[in-house]
C-alpha cells in the first residue's frame, strides 16, 4: 500500500493542475446538484418494532384523519391574579383564539376547545388549547408557526399571560456559530503548531472542500434517498473533524520529509506513502464506526451514519490528492519563516547537519519511559474516578422541562406543571384495537394502576373497532415513576392494548438504543481490532487501544451524568435542568470518539512502529513517535476539542450535552489515553508490544503501513549512495 500512495502522492504533486480541476469541478457539480434539488423535509421519524411505532401504524390506518404522529402545540393561558379563565372576557379571548388557531394553517388536524374537554384547571386559573397538526415538528412551515405564535401575541393584549409549548416550535438547532467557533481555533491552533499561514490554511480549505462536497451530495439525493434535513449534521461535524486532522497529518509529514532535504515532489510522495497509510487506516476505522450504526434500525440513525462515513471518504481521498497537489502549489511558503531560515544557514554551514533540542513530545516520551507505572496507575485511576457516576446513567429524551427558562416552551412547561400537574406535559395515548367493552375495561385496568392522574373516556372511530384513550401521569414525562407507568399499562393489558404517544415513543427509543448498545460495541471494536492488527502486525497493541477507548468514554459519560444527570457544575455549563441523559447519546459517543480515538492511535503508533521496524529500540520507537507525533496529535485534539465545545453554549439542552460529551471524550482519550496510557503500556511490554504469532503473522495481509517495503524499493533503484543524496527544494 505505502508504494501505491507513494505514487499517488508524487502523481498528484506532478499534475497539481489536473487533480486541482478535478475537485473543484467535483465541488461545482455537487453545488448546483444541492441548489437545484427540492428543499429536503425531514423523513418521518421511525422506531421498527416498537410497541409506540405499532400503535401509530394502526392509528394511521384506522383514525386516518387523526394525525397521531404528527407535530403538537398546546396553548396556555393564565389568568391574572383574583381572576379566573371562566370568566366570560377571557372565555372569549380563548375562543377568539381557538378559532384563529382553526383558520391559520392548512396543516393543522385539530384544535380543542379548552372549555369543551375540561382542559381548564381545578382552581380555575390556568387553561389550556391543544393544536395537532397532520405532519410532524420539521415539516411545518414558518407560515404555520408564525400563525401560532401571533394566535399567542393577541391573545396577550388581553392582559392573560400566554405561552406556547409542544415540538411544534421546535426547529432543527443552528450549529453555525460552533462551527464558526470551531474553524477559528482551528486556524490559530494551526498557525502556531505549522508557524506558516500557508501551512495552516491547507487543511482548512481541504477540509471545508471535503465538507463542501459531502453536504452537497446529501442535499441533492435528499428527495430521490429519503434523507430528512437532519441527515446532514453528523456528516458536516465529522467530515470537518477528520478533513482537517487527515490533511494536518499528511503536510506535517511533509514538512518533516523536506527538513531531511528530500525535493518538493520527493517528499510529497513520502509524505503520502506513509502518513498517507495511516490515514486510509484511520478513516476505515470511523466508517466501521459509522455504518454500524445500522444495528440500531432506526432509519433515521442508519442514514446519518452512511451520510457522515460517505464525508470521510471524501476527506482520505482529498487528504490522498488534493492536498499533495497543493502543496505543489504552495513551494516554500508551506515551510515556517524560522524553519527555513534555520536550514539557509545549515546550508550555509556547507550543510552540516544540527541536531535539534528536545521538543516538548520528546521530553515527555523520556518522563513516561522513567516511571510507566505511575504513569499508567495515574491515569487509568484518575479515568475510574470519573468513571463512577457512569454506574447511575439513566437515560431518556429531555422533555421542554429541560429548556431554558427564558424560552416560551419551559414557561408553557411550568404554567401546565401548576395548574395541572407534572404529568399534564406528557400524556399517554393507548390504542385499544377492539370494541367499546374492550376500551371500558382497559379504562377501568389503568384507573387501577400507581402513577395515573386522570384517565379520559375511551374515543372511538367511526367504524367502532378502535378506541384511542388519553393517560395523564402523575409524573413528569421524562421520570422514572413515568416510564414505570408505561411498562405497568402494557404489563396489565392485554396484547390488543398499546401504549404510544411522544412520551411512550421516547421510553421505546431509549429502550432500544440501551439493547443496542452492546452489539453495537461488539461489532464496531470487533472490526476495528481486527483492522488495527493488521496496521500494527500485533495483537496486544489493538487491545490496548480498545480498552484505552473503552476507559475515556466510561469516563466521559461519567462527567455527563454529573453535570447533566447529577447537576455537579450545571450552572457553569447552563444546565437550568437536570435529568436522563439523551438516549442515542452513549451510542454517538461510541460511534464519534471511537472514530476520533483511532485516529489519534494510529498517527502517533505508527509512527512508533515505523521506527521500531527501521531498527530502533522499543524505548527509542517510543521517543521517536513522540517526537514526531505529539505535536501534531495535541494539535488535532485541541482542534477537536474546540469544535464539539463550541456546541456547549447552544441552548437547547440536547445540542449542549453532545458538545460537553464528545469534547471531554476527545480530552479523556487524546492526552490521557493516547498521550500517558499508551506509552506507559508500551513502555511496560517492550517487544512483546510488537509480537504476533506466526501463523497469523502468515495469515493476515501484509499492508506495509510503516512504508519499510517502500523505503528497500526507493534504496534499490537509487544509484549508490543516493539514498543519501538529497536534493533541497
Amino acid at each position: 500500500m505505502a508504494t501505491f500512495l507513494y505514487r499517488l502522492g508524487r502523481s498528484a504533486f506532478r499534475r497539481r493542475h489536473l487533480v486541482a480541476l478535478i475537485w473543484v469541478a467535483l465541488l461545482a457539480l455537487a453545488g448546483v446538484g444541492a441548489a437545484s434539488a427540492p428543499v429536503a423535509t425531514s423523513s418521518s421519524f421511525s422506531i421498527p418494532g416498537t410497541e409506540a411505532q405499532k400503535a401509530f401504524d394502526l392509528l394511521e390506518e384506522r383514525f386516518p384523519s387523526a394525525g397521531a404522529d404528527g407535530a403538537t402545540a398546546r396553548v396556555v393561558f393564565k389568568a391574572p391574579d383574583g381572576q379566573k379563565m371562566t370568566d366570560p372576557a377571557h372565555k372569549a379571548t380563548v375562543g377568539k383564539a381557538v378559532g384563529e388557531l382553526r383558520s391559520g394553517s392548512d396543516q393543522v388536524a385539530n384544535v380543542t376547545d379548552p372549555y369543551t374537554v375540561q382542559a381548564v384547571s381545578r382552581d380555575g386559573g390556568t387553561a389550556y388549547v391543544q393544536v395537532s397538526y397532520k405532519v410532524n415538528g420539521m415539516e411545518l412551515t414558518d407560515a404555520t408557526r408564525e400563525a401560532l405564535k401571533e394566535t399567542g401575541a393577541e391573545a396577550r393584549e388581553s392582559g392573560l399571560t400566554v405561552e406556547i409549548g409542544g415540538d411544534a416550535l421546535q426547529t432543527v438547532p443552528e450549529t453555525g456559530a460552533g462551527e464558526i467557533i470551531g474553524v477559528i481555533v482551528a486556524g490559530i491552533v494551526l498557525v502556531i503548531t505549522f508557524g506558516s499561514l500557508v501551512a495552516a490554511g491547507l487543511p482548512l480549505l481541504t477540509a471545508i472542500i471535503g465538507v463542501g462536497i459531502g453536504v452537497s451530495t446529501i442535499t441533492a439525493l435528499a428527495s430521490v434517498l429519503d434523507l430528512g434535513s437532519t441527515t446532514s449534521t453528523l456528516a458536516m461535524m465529522i467530515g470537518l473533524a477528520v478533513g482537517i486532522d487527515y490533511a494536518l497529518f499528511i503536510v506535517s509529514r511533509y514538512r518533516a520529509e523536506l527538513a531531511e532535504g528530500r525535493e518538493r515532489e520527493e517528499a510529497a510522495g513520502r509524505a503520502v506513502g506513509t502518513a498517507g497509510s495511516a490515514v486510509v487506516f484511520a478513516g476505515l476505522t470511523v466508517v466501521i464506526a459509522l455504518v454500524g450504526l445500522a444495528v440500531v434500525n432506526i432509519p433515521m440513525l442508519t442514514k446519518m451514519g452512511f451520510a457522515a462515513a460517505g464525508t470521510v471518504l471524501i476527506a482520505v481521498l482529498i487528504a490522498l490528492t488534493l492536498i499533495p497537489a497543493l502543496l505543489g502549489y504552495a513551494g516554500k511558503r508551506v515551510v515556517g519563516r524560522k524553519a527555513r531560515k534555520a536550514a539557509e544557514a545549515a546550508e550555509a554551514a556547507g550543510g552540516a547537519a544540527v541536531e535539534a533540542k528536545p521538543n516538548m513530545g520528546t521530553r515527555w516520551a523520556r518522563f513516561v519511559l522513567r516511571r510507566p507505572v505511575a504513569v499508567l496507575l495515574v491515569g487509568v485511576i484518575g479515568l475510574g474516578a470519573v468513571a463512577v457516576p457512569a454506574a447511575s446513567l439513566e437515560m431518556g429524551l429531555p422533555d421542554d422541562g429541560a429548556q431554558p427558562t427564558s424560552t416560551t416552551q419551559r414557561r408553557a412547561y411550568d404554567l401546565l406543571s401548576d395548574g395541572f400537574g407534572p404529568g399534564s406535559n406528557g400524556p399517554l395515548m393507548v390504542v385499544v384495537d377492539g370494541d367499546k367493552a374492550a376500551a371500558d375495561r382497559t379504562v377501568t385496568d389503568i384507573k387501577g394502576l400507581d402513577g395515573v392522574a386522570a384517565v379520559t373516556p375511551p374515543a372511538p372511530n367511526k367504524a367502532g373497532d378502535t378506541s384511542i384513550i388519553t393517560v395523564v401521569p402523575k409524573d413528569r414525562p421524562s421520570s422514572v415513576e413515568t416510564e414505570n407507568l408505561v411498562h405497568s399499562i402494557r404489563d396489565t393489558t392485554g396484547d390488543d392494548v398499546l401504549v404510544t404517544g411522544a412520551t411512550a415513543m421516547n421510553i421505546d427509543f431509549s429502550q432500544k438504543m440501551n439493547d443496542a448498545l452492546l452489539p453495537y460495541l461488539a461489532l464496531v471494536v470487533g472490526l476495528a481490532f481486527l483492522l488495527l492488527m493488521v496496521v500494527f502486525r500485533s495483537v496486544l497493541v489493538p487491545l490496548k487501544a480498545a480498552l484505552g477507548f473503552l476507559l475515556s468514554v466510561v469516563a466521559a459519560l461519567g462527567a455527563v451524568v454529573a453535570v447533566f444527570q447529577w447537576g455537579w457544575l450545571g450552572s457553569l455549563f447552563g444546565v437550568e435542568q437536570t435529568g436522563p441523559i439523551m438516549s442515542m447519546m452513549p451510542i454517538f459517543m461510541v460511534g464519534v470518539v471511537f472514530g476520533l480515538a483511532m485516529d489519534y492511535e494510529v498517527f502517533l503508533v505508527t509512527r512508533m512502529r515505523e521506527a521500531y521496524v527501521h531498527g530502533e529500540r522499543p524505548g527509542e520507537a517510543i521517543v521517536t513517535g513522540f517526537r514526531h507525533g505529539a505535536r501534531v496529535v495535541t494539535a488535532a485534539a485541541v482542534i477537536m476539542i474546540a469544535v464539539f465545545a463550541g456546541f456547549i453554549g447552544s441552548s437547547e439542552q440536547m445540542v449542549k450535552m453532545i458538545g460537553f460529551g464528545l469534547a471531554v471524550a476527545v480530552f479523556f482519550d487524546a492526552f490521557v489515553v493516547r498521550m500517558a496510557i499508551v506509552p506507559a503500556v508500551l513502555a511496560l511490554l517492550g517487544r512483546k508490544a510488537w509480537w504476533l504469532p506466526r501463523w497469523l503473522d502468515r495469515a493476515l495481509p501484509n499492508v506495509d503501513v510503516e512504508g519499510e517495503g517502500l523505503r528497500k524499493e526507493l534504496a534499490a533503484d537509487a544509484p549508490e549512495g543516493g539514498e543519501r543524496e538529497l536534493v533541497r527544494a
